[in-house]
Parts: structure tokens; sequence; C-alpha cells
């Protein structure tokens, strides 16, 4: 008998107002996304412990499903705070964070928990284009 983990949990920490802003672009293509999707936008003047302490609080709303960690900025506050989540709870972390890396992750997060953090992944790289203007006339 195979046991399955319950739907996975994403969690936005980010500059405010970035993740209540993506968190609220998702919720346009996914109505129930604000129901897993949790979003804690940083002000510039916070402590890091009191954003870990919120992020932690944040992360309880999980209720023990598995949960993907994204954040904007690589080695900024918010990402800081997210790593030291991450670590301590074992959940994958993923920097660079933008909308179609984001609505990947609502889209697969029934599937494990590393297959899913790769799906994330690549939808996030798979979002960035370079187009050359003269193609686009």
């Amino acid at each position: 008998m195979t046991v399955s983990s319950p739907p996975g949990h994403v969690l936005l920490l980010a500059h405010a107002p970035l993740a209540s802003a993506l968190q609220a672009c998702a919720a346009h293509v996914f109505a129930d996304a604000p129901e897993f999707v949790h979003a804690l936008d940083v002000p510039a003047d916070e402590p890091p412990e009191a954003t870990l302490a919120r992020a932690r609080q944040l992360a309880a709303r999980s209720d023990g499903a598995p949960c993907l960690v994204l954040t904007d900025v690589w080695g900024a506050t918010p990402s800081n705070v997210a790593q030291q989540l991450a670590q301590s709870t074992g959940w994958p972390l993923l920097a660079g964070v933008n909308l179609p890396m984001l609505l990947r992750a609502i889209a697969y997060r029934h599937e494990a928990l590393q297959p899913w953090a790769q799906r994330a992944l690549d939808g996030g790289h798979n979002g960035l284009l370079l187009r050359d203007a003269a193609r686009l006339a």
C-alpha cells in the first residue's frame, strides 16, 4: 500500500510587497491559492529575528504538509530568514521567485517534494525569455 502525502503548501518570503503581490497574482489563476500559498512581506526595518518568528508562524499553517519555500533575492534578509526556516524543516528553498515559478509550484503541489521543487525551478527558468525586438514586429 502506498501512503501519499497531503498536497504541498508554498511559503513566499520576499521584500514587501512582493510576496503578497505574487500570492494575489496566483489567486487570479488558482482561486483557492490563498488556502495553501502563504505570503510573508518583509519590511525594510524589521529585525531578522522578528521575521523568522513570523515565518515560523506562517509555516505552522501547513499543518504538516510538505512545503516549498520561495524567496526573491539570494543573500538578502528575506532569503536569509527563508534559509534558516528551510534548514530547520528540511524543506527545499528556491531563490529568484517569479510568477511562472509560483504557478508551476501550485500546479504540481501533489508531487513528491524533490520533483515538485525541480518543476517549480524549471518553471521559473522557462518563464525567462530574451526576444529580439526586430523579430517581434
